[in-house]
């Protein structure tokens, strides 16, 4: 952490993943511009979220094991240039359609480059230095996601395609260091065959259950909606067969015997469908409901950026210390009581009385959570499956927020153009939020119950050589021939020689 080395690693990698957690939410605050040039229904706004998300959400597991084969920064790379492209097409959208489309293509962009970056951090870091740079990768990068509103709301002075033309010059600088600074690294031992049936299987199961679930807002259950969503949970549930009898899966079946892996994933699906809803919900509440302007409404998530810049690494310190169930319980309780107080958010609202304290108190909660919940993550699984670990995480937590943003309307009550109408959003905002409240407590039940309570590494894994996680952690190596990863650190395929 404290090397020149240490600090570009950080730079790309935190720019990388936040400039793609940046733009799940910094459109947010352009919805209901969007809605107004194109005329088009609340289900059109979903869909631009969710056409990012889900192409996000289904390739990052196919990303991560890209980066594993053929080369964690190679692939990074590519997914920021390409996410470049995309951005400028969704900058030159001429209609909603288009948009869409180009929202789809940003997803795939995003879902090269986001596993990436934290398998970068895992295989460059030493195991004694890495769960602070995974403390300080999430704090950054959530802090990247809290501010995304804000700068919607500068930009949108101007037009809500600078939302998107803002990516241009920072995926430039993200390449330039990248390309001098960030070491090449990747699983020696991964087949060279992709599994392109698992990767079909999980985009068609995503994409029916994501338009079923928004379809049922604007044209009820009809017999077609219900067969698009019975097809997309076979397709899943195919994917699960795949997984377990392919010979290069996307997923290593073995990774799931871990409890520890499950239980920080259940936290995972739970905390971030909350969080993806609330986000979208919340501008739109501040906009149409409260009459803040854009910039305004963008501003109100300041607290949160501030509080996870400044206590994000620390939770992540303090979880190696005491063990990650106290902090990942008591996030989420603090993230409900968050939800609960935007309740009082209405037509009269003030952003001292009403906006500020439900930020404060859900900052506190999500910057509890997310590093010692990272961190488990990739704790629980091997250096070799980093790549995939990291993937699986990010699919899950953008899969949870892809349905919750697609079915939590919904259920409260929000569709066609409400999002023009303060009375009828209000109503239906306000049940979105005991929702979330709901889906917040239940991931602090699950983290209590089910997170080991005791600082923990990853388990020992012993490989083909006999060696394990603990005579792994004692190799050191001044610099090897076969990747030229050098200094005084653990080296990623330690066990493999």
């Amino acid at each position: 952490m404290g090397s020149a080395g240490g600090r570009w690693v950080l730079a790309a990698t935190v720019l990388g993943s936040g400039l793609a957690l940046l733009d799940s939410t910094v459109v947010n605050v352009a919805l209901r511009d969007i809605g107004a040039e194109f005329g088009t229904s609340f289900a059109a706004l979903q869909w631009t979220v969710n056409a990012y998300t889900l192409t996000l959400a289904s390739l990052i597991l196919l990303g991560g094991s890209l980066g594993d084969r053929y080369g964690r920064r190679r692939i990074f790379v590519i997914g920021v240039v390409w996410f470049a492209v995309a951005s400028a097409l969704c900058g030159a959208a001429p209609n909603a359609e288009w948009l869409i489309a180009a929202r789809a293509l940003q997803g795939v962009g995003g879902a090269l480059l986001t596993p990436g970056s934290l398998a970068i951090i895992s295989a460059s870091f030493a195991r004694t230095d890495r769960v602070a740079a995974i403390g300080a990768w999430s704090g950054l990068g959530g802090v990247a996601a809290a501010i995304g509103p804000l700068l919607g709301g500068v930009l949108l002075e101007w037009s809500w395609r600078w939302v998107f033309l803002i990516n241009l010059p920072v995926a430039v600088v993200i390449v330039l260091i990248a390309s001098r600074h960030v070491p090449e690294s990747r699983d020696r031992r991964a087949s060279a065959k992709l599994d392109v049936t698992g990767a079909t299987l999980v985009v068609l199961g995503l994409a029916g259950l994501t338009y079923a679930l928004t379809a049922v807002g604007e044209s009820g259950a009809s017999p077609s909606v219900i067969g698009v969503w019975v097809t997309g949970v076979a397709a899943l549930a195919a994917f699960a067969v795949v997984q377990r009898r392919s010979e290069h899966p996307l997923v290593a079946p073995e990774m799931f015997r871990n409890a520890q892996f499950n239980a920080a994933n259940a936290v995972t699906l739970l905390v971030y469908g909350g969080l993806g809803v609330m986000l979208v919900l919340l501008v739109l509440q501040l906009q149409v409901v409260s009459g803040f302007t854009a910039l305004l409404a963008g501003a109100a998530l300041l607290p949160v950026t501030a509080l996870m810049l400044v206590l994000s690494a620390r939770t992540g310190a303090l979880a190696q210390r005491i063990g990650p169930r106290i902090p990942m319980s008591l996030g989420p309780l603090l993230c409900a009581v968050g939800a609960l107080l935007l309740l009082r958010i209405d037509t009269d609202a003030s952003y001292a009385s009403a906006v500020l304290p439900a930020m404060v108190v859900f900052g506190l909660g999500l910057s509890l959570t997310v590093a010692p919940l990272t961190a488990t993550v990739l704790g629980s699984a091997s250096d070799r499956h980093a790549g995939v670990a990291s993937g699986v995480n990010n699919a899950i937590a953008r899969a949870a927020g892809l349905l919750t943003v697609a079915v939590v309307p919904v259920v409260a009550g929000i569709s066609g153009n409400d999002y023009t109408e303060p009375a009828a959003f209000d109503d239906g905002f306000d049940t979105a939020m005991l929702i979330c409240a709901a889906l917040f407590v239940t991931a602090a039940v699950v983290a209590f119950g089910t997170i080991r309570a005791t600082p923990g590494v990853m388990p020992d894994e012993p490989s083909e050589t006999g060696a394990t996680a603990e005579s792994a952690e004692r190799v050191r190596i001044e610099q090897c021939n076969h990747c030229g990863i050098g200094g005084p650190q653990i080296h990623p395929f330690a066990r493999d020689r």
